[in-house]
Protein backbone atom coordinates (compact mmCIF):
# COMPACT_ATOMS: atom_id res chain seq x y z
CA UNK A 1 0.00 0.00 0.00
CA UNK A 2 1.72 3.23 -0.88
CA UNK A 3 0.38 6.66 -0.02
CA UNK A 4 0.78 10.20 0.24
CA UNK A 5 2.60 11.88 2.99
CA UNK A 6 4.68 14.59 3.94
CA UNK A 7 7.06 12.47 5.72
CA UNK A 8 8.35 9.61 3.41
CA UNK A 9 8.33 6.30 5.31
CA UNK A 10 7.89 2.48 4.95
CA UNK A 11 7.30 -0.49 6.98
CA UNK A 12 6.95 -4.38 6.37
CA UNK A 13 6.54 -7.32 9.24
CA UNK A 14 3.64 -9.50 10.48
CA UNK A 15 0.50 -8.42 11.34
CA UNK A 16 -2.02 -10.27 13.82
CA UNK A 17 -5.46 -9.73 13.50
CA UNK A 18 -8.26 -11.31 16.03
CA UNK A 19 -12.08 -9.72 16.65
CA UNK A 20 -15.62 -11.21 17.37
CA UNK A 21 -16.21 -12.24 13.74
CA UNK A 22 -16.57 -16.38 13.51
CA UNK A 23 -13.82 -17.71 11.17
CA UNK A 24 -12.51 -15.80 8.19
CA UNK A 25 -14.26 -12.75 9.23
CA UNK A 26 -17.09 -11.38 6.62
CA UNK A 27 -15.62 -7.89 6.31
CA UNK A 28 -12.41 -9.85 4.83
CA UNK A 29 -14.81 -9.96 1.98
CA UNK A 30 -17.18 -6.58 1.93
CA UNK A 31 -19.66 -8.25 3.59
CA UNK A 32 -21.25 -7.09 7.54
CA UNK A 33 -19.37 -8.69 10.37
CA UNK A 34 -20.83 -11.90 11.62
CA UNK A 35 -22.77 -10.31 14.84
CA UNK A 36 -23.28 -6.74 13.64
CA UNK A 37 -20.45 -5.03 15.69
CA UNK A 38 -16.77 -4.80 15.47
CA UNK A 39 -14.39 -5.62 18.26
CA UNK A 40 -11.10 -6.28 17.45
CA UNK A 41 -7.78 -5.37 17.21
CA UNK A 42 -4.58 -5.24 14.73
CA UNK A 43 -1.22 -5.77 16.18
CA UNK A 44 1.35 -4.42 13.76
CA UNK A 45 5.42 -5.55 14.16
CA UNK A 46 7.75 -3.88 12.35
CA UNK A 47 10.41 -6.02 10.92
CA UNK A 48 12.07 -3.35 8.99
CA UNK A 49 11.16 0.07 8.43
CA UNK A 50 11.30 3.83 9.27
CA UNK A 51 9.17 6.82 9.72
CA UNK A 52 11.85 9.83 7.86
CA UNK A 53 14.82 9.45 9.54
CA UNK A 54 13.62 7.32 12.26
CA UNK A 55 14.46 3.72 12.35
CA UNK A 56 11.34 1.65 13.43
CA UNK A 57 12.95 -2.48 13.34
CA UNK A 58 11.84 -4.37 16.00
CA UNK A 59 9.29 -2.25 17.39
CA UNK A 60 5.29 -3.48 17.53
CA UNK A 61 1.96 -1.75 18.23
CA UNK A 62 -1.57 -2.77 18.76
CA UNK A 63 -4.71 -1.06 17.76
CA UNK A 64 -7.74 -2.54 19.47
CA UNK A 65 -10.97 -0.92 19.00
CA UNK A 66 -14.75 -0.98 19.42
CA UNK A 67 -17.70 0.13 17.09
CA UNK A 68 -21.27 -0.14 17.45
CA UNK A 69 -21.72 -1.61 13.75
CA UNK A 70 -19.70 -2.06 10.58
CA UNK A 71 -16.07 -0.68 10.99
CA UNK A 72 -16.63 1.62 8.30
CA UNK A 73 -20.01 2.97 9.52
CA UNK A 74 -17.91 4.84 12.00
CA UNK A 75 -18.92 5.49 15.77
CA UNK A 76 -16.09 3.62 17.47
CA UNK A 77 -13.49 4.03 20.33
CA UNK A 78 -9.98 2.59 19.98
CA UNK A 79 -6.71 2.62 21.79
CA UNK A 80 -3.36 2.55 21.02
CA UNK A 81 -1.00 0.36 22.86
CA UNK A 82 2.87 1.05 21.73
CA UNK A 83 6.43 -1.06 22.53
CA UNK A 84 7.51 0.20 25.82
CA UNK A 85 11.27 -0.15 24.21
CA UNK A 86 10.48 2.91 21.64
CA UNK A 87 12.84 5.88 22.21
CA UNK A 88 11.21 9.43 22.01
CA UNK A 89 11.85 9.68 18.25
CA UNK A 90 9.97 6.07 17.77
CA UNK A 91 7.24 7.20 19.43
CA UNK A 92 6.71 10.46 17.94
CA UNK A 93 7.27 8.63 14.86
CA UNK A 94 4.92 5.58 15.66
CA UNK A 95 2.16 8.11 17.09
CA UNK A 96 2.20 10.11 13.65
CA UNK A 97 0.92 6.90 11.81
CA UNK A 98 -1.25 6.09 13.76
CA UNK A 99 -3.05 9.44 14.11
CA UNK A 100 -3.88 9.47 10.62
CA UNK A 101 -2.19 11.85 9.22
CA UNK A 102 0.49 10.35 6.52
CA UNK A 103 -1.91 7.55 5.36
CA UNK A 104 -1.63 3.93 5.22
CA UNK A 105 -4.67 2.20 6.48
CA UNK A 106 -3.97 4.41 9.69
CA UNK A 107 -5.18 7.35 7.69
CA UNK A 108 -8.63 5.48 7.08
CA UNK A 109 -9.46 3.85 10.55
CA UNK A 110 -8.82 7.46 12.60
CA UNK A 111 -11.99 8.32 10.29
CA UNK A 112 -14.02 5.59 12.24
CA UNK A 113 -13.11 5.49 15.81
CA UNK A 114 -11.91 8.23 18.37
CA UNK A 115 -8.49 6.90 19.93
CA UNK A 116 -8.66 7.60 23.40
CA UNK A 117 -5.16 5.90 24.71
CA UNK A 118 -1.93 5.99 23.24
CA UNK A 119 0.49 4.18 25.87
CA UNK A 120 3.69 2.56 25.92
CA UNK A 121 3.39 -1.26 27.74
CA UNK A 122 5.69 -4.24 27.69
CA UNK A 123 5.51 -6.24 24.82
CA UNK A 124 5.98 -9.76 25.05
CA UNK A 125 5.19 -11.66 21.37
CA UNK A 126 5.93 -14.88 20.46
CA UNK A 127 5.58 -15.07 16.39
CA UNK A 128 5.31 -18.69 14.76
CA UNK A 129 2.54 -18.97 12.42
CA UNK A 130 -0.73 -19.99 13.57
CA UNK A 131 0.44 -20.68 17.15
CA UNK A 132 1.85 -16.82 17.52
CA UNK A 133 1.09 -15.02 20.96
CA UNK A 134 1.22 -11.10 22.29
CA UNK A 135 0.69 -9.73 25.39
CA UNK A 136 0.31 -6.27 25.69
CA UNK A 137 1.11 -4.83 29.60
CA UNK A 138 -2.11 -5.90 31.22
CA UNK A 139 -4.13 -4.45 28.30
CA UNK A 140 -4.48 -6.96 25.86
CA UNK A 141 -3.39 -11.00 25.34
CA UNK A 142 -4.18 -12.76 22.05
CA UNK A 143 -2.99 -16.79 21.59
CA UNK A 144 -3.56 -18.14 17.85
CA UNK A 145 -4.42 -21.48 16.91
CA UNK A 146 -5.07 -23.67 14.18
CA UNK A 147 -8.47 -24.11 13.20
CA UNK A 148 -9.38 -27.65 14.00
CA UNK A 149 -11.51 -30.15 11.66
CA UNK A 150 -15.00 -30.97 14.09
CA UNK A 151 -15.09 -34.14 12.47
CA UNK A 152 -11.65 -35.37 12.66
CA UNK A 153 -9.73 -33.04 15.06
CA UNK A 154 -7.28 -32.61 12.80
CA UNK A 155 -6.00 -29.09 11.90
CA UNK A 156 -7.03 -27.15 9.07
CA UNK A 157 -5.26 -23.87 7.21
CA UNK A 158 -7.55 -22.12 5.39
CA UNK A 159 -6.86 -18.50 4.10
CA UNK A 160 -8.05 -15.65 1.70
CA UNK A 161 -6.00 -13.93 -0.54
CA UNK A 162 -7.02 -9.69 -0.85
CA UNK A 163 -5.55 -7.79 -3.66
CA UNK A 164 -7.76 -4.61 -2.72
CA UNK A 165 -7.13 -6.02 0.76
CA UNK A 166 -6.58 -2.97 3.09
CA UNK A 167 -4.61 -3.79 6.24
CA UNK A 168 -3.00 -7.08 4.26
CA UNK A 169 -3.06 -8.70 0.88
CA UNK A 170 -2.76 -12.08 2.11
CA UNK A 171 -3.64 -13.71 5.45
CA UNK A 172 -3.75 -17.26 6.96
CA UNK A 173 -6.79 -17.15 9.02
CA UNK A 174 -6.80 -19.27 12.10
CA UNK A 175 -8.82 -19.18 16.03
CA UNK A 176 -7.49 -17.25 19.64
CA UNK A 177 -6.93 -19.51 21.90
CA UNK A 178 -7.74 -16.33 24.13
CA UNK A 179 -8.58 -12.68 22.99
CA UNK A 180 -8.92 -10.24 25.54
CA UNK A 181 -9.03 -6.58 25.93
CA UNK A 182 -8.82 -4.93 29.50
CA UNK A 183 -8.25 -0.89 29.08
CA UNK A 184 -10.47 1.93 28.20
CA UNK A 185 -12.33 -0.69 26.15
CA UNK A 186 -13.26 -4.51 27.34
CA UNK A 187 -14.27 -7.52 25.49
CA UNK A 188 -13.05 -10.96 25.36
CA UNK A 189 -13.37 -12.73 21.99
CA UNK A 190 -11.70 -16.21 23.18
CA UNK A 191 -12.13 -18.68 20.51
CA UNK A 192 -13.44 -16.49 17.56
CA UNK A 193 -11.34 -15.19 14.23
CA UNK A 194 -8.38 -14.83 14.32
CA UNK A 195 -5.08 -14.21 10.90
CA UNK A 196 -1.59 -14.02 10.25
CA UNK A 197 -0.29 -11.65 7.44
CA UNK A 198 2.57 -10.14 6.05
CA UNK A 199 1.83 -6.56 5.68
CA UNK A 200 4.03 -3.90 3.76
CA UNK A 201 2.75 0.05 3.07
CA UNK A 202 4.85 3.34 2.36
CA UNK A 203 4.52 7.20 1.25
CA UNK A 204 6.92 9.18 -0.54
Amino acid sequence: MATQSATRWHVKGTLLISCNCDYGCPCNFNARPTHGDCEGQWLWHVEEGSFGDVRLDGLSWTVAADWPAAIHEGGGRAICLYDERADDAQREAIEALVRGGNGGPWGIFINTYELEVFRPVPFELHLAGLDSSVKAGDSMELQLAPIKNPVTGADVHPGAVLPEGLVCKEASFGTSRTFKVNDAIEYDHSGKYTAIAPFEYSAS
